[in-house]
């Protein structure tokens, strides 16, 4: 009997996200693992960048942000802080 060698593509592509709730799940804990620990070291630049009011007035940006999906929020506040400085 011949063994069937696979490529890495052929790997990749049976790991890939399938309908499967219990496997979706781990994608997305795994993501929102990455994206928390993004944002706590973002968060951690931002406090040691800015000085205190500026840096909690970019975090509340950076939290409504999140909520509203609305990056450009952000994005205003840090031009602003970046010109005043």
């Amino acid at each position: 009997m011949q063994k069937r060698t696979r490529s890495l593509l052929d790997e990749l592509s049976e790991i890939s996200i399938t309908k499967s709730s219990k496997k979706r799940g781990y994608v997305i804990e795994s993501r929102a693992t990455h994206v928390i620990t993004g944002a706590i070291n973002l968060i951690n630049s931002i406090r040691e960048s800015y000085d205190e009011q500026t840096a909690l007035d970019l975090e509340r940006r950076l939290l409504n942000s999140i909520r509203a999906q609305d990056s450009s929020k952000f994005a205003r506040g840090i031009r602003r802080a970046r010109d005043e400085n």
